[in-house]
């Protein structure tokens, strides 16, 4: 897991805001009611995802049917007619000719009517990844013409499929002329499966890749190595499967720390024939299969194995716990030896160009009072054990470029200097890719905020997973990979994206589905579409179109929000009374469904009222009310509850700081270990306290274990609305003139509020607090209209 297990121990929920004033990313109410903000592109199509670079409607419509004829110029261009074919036999019943060639005209026609016209164009062989998948699509009256090469032309298929009704039609199918120029924005188009935490069966890994194609993504980065399991058949070493793919248990559920088990014995691994089975498979779908084979961390399954491999004697266990062990690789000739015959058989199986070896979360513990890696480190010149790690990939890149194959590694591969040829997939944020980049090398952006889809989708109250963090449908529709600190050379350097499934916690494939989709399709678009091209309320609207497809194929995706459910905060201005009237105009996320709602602070249930139109809701100045919802789909599955806030409320007041006010914030410093905000707020006397001139959390002489509370005023120049924005590692909250605006409970993701503020001082408190691991905190805030700065506290009083 690219998570370190500090991170884990901690059960960290998804930040929630919190109080009376604060709220996230929530529109300020206008006098006028505010329609969804996505009413008028609802009106809109087609309803494809990822968007084309370029439509353009046309005037008439295509009637497909029986008397419809499937041309194809040459054998890829047939491969992909035969998927129509039967496509179309399966979804609508229709049995239509594939014929060589071109269409011509009938007797005493001027033009061929009636055709599906495949021309498979050739590829440029790799010289122009874009152009490959480059494809132009026609609708006209008398028919249909896609073109492109082999690559393209599958990706233009799935443009065609998506055209087509979900359902199965009584009437002819009629289809509206258009024109497509398309090709996508990236080369890498990624998603990951970790099967090492639990293992999954071919079948479901080849839906997997099915669905990915649907989308044009065209990546499949699988996680075969873990602390917890080993998935794939070495022949030379059958130990790795015979002992190092099965555990004796798991942890059960999040009692990580104190540890408890769940008793139960788990294994399982890929034959080398089932992974050439997958790999033909997603071949064939245009989808290349990158393997990933964890070193010199994360090799506890092998260790246990083969434990000569490791710096210190055994026995060792397949990992129970999830996290980081310090077992690793010993960088000894033996452990080179081992993971070359591994990686030869592993190469063989994959044809891919690349090869994912890992390189994160390696502690150096071991490797610090081994005498065999401090005499490696000796013998090489290297001045610690980062530059030892650093070594230990560049050999191993050498290894496989003779063997045709170049290297990925998550972003600690920089650590001690990257290997020549290395490709970066930056994880831990995005510096770890810019710095990258900025070397003139490859990377590839999935950061934790925006691409972990094992994090949670919504508020872990009502969420049935909800593990590391909150990432909303927008938040990963909104990630831009190309960062701006990087120049147009270096961006050019920026290959793509990749969404990741850490499965810790992911026990079935059911579970997988719901924490990947419809996800998977935000990030598709983030993949494929120009960013100039992009719009959330236009995907929003076009997402909804998707869900008959996904629903025909069975995919137990989240049911999202209904469209217009959003929080709001009216603020009352001169004139206004003591009651504020919204209407919310919701519409179900998904065709054909029905949202239930409750007012009085209760779950709903199947009781509960149906909206069917315009809901106004009434509250009082000062006062708030939460409108939840639950979506039920006509198949009869139900949505988890989704709420919004509606408040009401005046500016707060400005108030005078104490007459001897100081510059900057007072901080009060707690040294201890804490597992909720809560618990911090209860923190007794402070072992040390002073005025602080920066939130800068560095300089405490502390790495572990404490906490700061900042407090202060704050001057705001003119009444308005204010936002503010924090991020802490580990957790976080922020206080406005006493009052709660923002609890963060996540360790990586940016919460934002809002907070109206009479001109004035204002009295701001922040609290924060550190456990293990990584370390921060940022807080953020911007006058009406402007853009968000960090806060100064030499700007503040205390």
């Amino acid at each position: 897991m690219k998570r370190t297990l500090a991170k884990l121990s901690r059960a960290r929920l998804p930040g929630l805001l919190f109080g009376l004033i604060g709220t996230a990313l929530a529109p300020v109410a206008s006098a006028a009611d505010g329609a969804a903000p996505h009413a008028q592109a609802l009106e809109l199509g087609p309803e494809l995802v990822p968007r084309p670079a370029q439509v353009q409607a046309g005037g008439g419509t295509f009637t497909l049917d029986a008397d419809t004829t499937i041309y194809a110029n040459n054998a890829e261009a047939r491969a992909v007619a035969r998927l129509l074919r039967d496509e179309l036999a399966s979804r609508q019943g229709l049995n239509l000719t594939v014929r060589d060639g071109a269409p011509k005209p009938r007797r005493g026609e001027d033009e061929a009517s009636a055709y599906v016209q495949l021309v498979a164009e050739p590829a440029t062989g790799g010289r122009d990844a874009r152009a490959d998948e480059r494809y132009r699509l026609e609708v006209t009256d008398r028919g249909i013409r896609l073109a492109g090469p082999p690559a393209g032309l599958f990706y233009g298929y799935q443009t065609l499929r998506q055209l087509l009704p979900a359902a199965r039609q009584a009437a002819p199918l009629r289809l509206r002329s258009l024109s497509i120029d398309d090709a996508p924005r990236f080369v890498y188009r990624g998603m990951h499966l970790d099967v090492g935490r639990h293992l999954y069966p071919v079948a479901f890994v080849k839906r997997y890749i099915d669905l990915m194609a649907q989308y044009k993504l065209n990546t499949f980065h699988w996680h075969l190595t873990e602390d917890q399991g080993w998935r794939i058949e070495i022949k030379r070493y059958p130990r790795l499967t015979g002992v190092g793919a099965q555990r004796k248990e798991t942890v059960l559920g999040r009692n990580i720390d104190p540890y408890v088990g769940d008793g139960k014995p788990y294994g399982g691994f890929y034959t080398q024939d089932e992974v050439r089975e997958i790999v033909a498979y997603a071949r064939e779908r245009h989808i290349a299969v990158i393997p990933e084979i964890e070193m010199p961390g994360h090799s506890l399954a092998a260790l246990a194995a083969y434990p000569e491999l490791a710096c210190t004697p055994g026995p060792f266990e397949v990992g129970t716990n999830w996290g980081v062990y310090d077992d690793i690789y010993c960088p000894k000739e033996e452990t080179f030896q081992f993971l070359e015959n591994v990686l030869d058989e592993v190469v063989a199986l994959f044809p891919a160009p690349y090869l994912h070896i890992g390189g994160d979360e390696a502690p150096k513990t071991r490797w610090k009072s081994s005498e065999v890696a401090q005499a490696v480190m000796r013998r090489e010149g290297l001045k610690d054990e980062h530059e030892l790690q650093s070594y230990f990939i560049r050999r191993m890149e050498k290894f496989l470029h003779t063997r045709g194959k170049r290297i990925i590694g998550w972003d600690e591969i920089l650590e001690g200097g990257l290997a020549p040829d290395a490709t970066v997939m930056s994880w831990r944020g995005e510096a770890g890719g810019i710095a990258a980049a900025q070397q003139g090398h490859d990377v590839i952006m999935t950061p934790t905020q925006c691409c972990y889809f094992d994090y949670g989708q919504g508020p872990s109250k009502y969420e049935q997973w909800n593990l590391g963090g909150e990432l909303t449908l927008s938040r990963v529709y909104g990630y831009d990979p190309v960062p701006a600190a990087l120049n147009p050379e270096q961006a050019r350097h920026v290959l793509g994206v990749q969404g990741n499934v850490w499965t810790e916690h992911l026990k079935t494939e059911a579970m997988v589905e719901y924490m990947v989709f419809p996800r998977l399709l935000a990030l598709a678009e983030v993949g494929w579409t120009p960013q100039a091209e992009r719009d959330y309320a236009d995907f929003e609207r076009r997402l909804r179109g998707q869900f008959p497809h996904l629903d025909r194929q069975g995919v137990g995706y989240r049911i999202p929000a209904p469209h217009g459910l959003a929080d709001v905060m009216r603020v009352q201005e001169a004139g206004e009374g003591d009651e504020y009237r919204h209407r919310f105009a919701l519409v179900p996320a998904v065709p054909g469904a029905k949202i239930r709602y409750t007012l009085d602070g209760s779950e709903p249930d199947a009781r509960s009222a149906l909206i069917d139109g315009p809901l106004e809701v009434v509250v009082a100045l000062g006062q708030s009310r939460t409108l939840r919802t639950v979506t039920e789909l006509a198949d009869g599955r139900r949505s988890g509850v989704h709420e919004a806030v509606l408040r009401y409320r005046g500016y707060l007041p400005a108030s005078v700081p104490p007459r001897r006010s100081r510059v900057g914030l007072g901080y009060r410093l707690y040294e201890g270990s804490y597992a909720s905000l809560d618990e911090f707020a209860r923190a007794g006397e402070p072992s040390k306290q002073g005025a602080a001139t920066s939130l800068d959390v560095e300089g405490y002489g502390l790495l572990r274990r404490y906490g700061l509370r900042f407090d202060g005023y704050v001057e705001a120049q003119a009444d308005g609305v204010y936002r503010f924005a924090l991020q802490g590692d580990d957790r976080s909250a922020l206080y406005v003139d006493g009052e709660p605006v923002i609890r963060n409970d996540s360790y990586d993701q940016t919460l934002h509020a809002q907070v109206p503020l009479k001109r004035g001082w204002h009295r701001l408190r922040l609290d924060w607090y550190q456990r293990d691991g990584g370390r921060g905190l940022r807080l953020q805030w911007a006058a009406p209209g402007a853009p968000l700065r960090d806060l100064d506290a030499q700007a503040a009083r205390h």
